[in-house]
């Protein structure tokens, strides 16, 4: 369902969901952990504000549960395992071109140079 309209930008825990989900299909924990890596440990996501986002992500079809899981010996089934949507990828997309025309604005003012 795509419009012409540019998207909302996303919150940052939205966005740091879907760019880690953006590697492949993950469980909650992997999710964390994946934004503290991306992050190089400057973003924490606790399980309230995980949880919480996950939860309106799949209302907003960002994001889908997936039946696929890794071998199944070795995993807990409990765990529920989350997949980018198309409307998801489109929303990453939309958000880092956003992104990268900031900094390209940033870098035009040689507001990077110091930082």
């Amino acid at each position: 369902m795509e419009n012409d309209r540019a998207p909302v930008p996303l919150t940052p825990a939205v966005f740091h969901i879907l760019f880690a989900l953006a590697g492949g299909d993950k469980h909650g924990y992997e999710i964390a952990k994946q934004v503290t890596e991306d992050s190089q440990g400057r973003v924490r996501m606790g399980t309230g504000t995980l949880y919480g986002s996950i939860k309106r992500m799949l209302a907003d079809v960002l994001i889908e549960e997936t039946e696929q899981r890794p071998a199944p010996d070795l995993d807990d089934e409990r765990r529920r395992y989350y997949r980018l949507t198309e409307q998801g990828r489109h929303a990453l997309r939309a958000e880092l071109a956003r992104y990268a025309r900031v900094v390209a604005v940033a870098r035009d003012r040689d507001l990077l140079a110091s930082a």
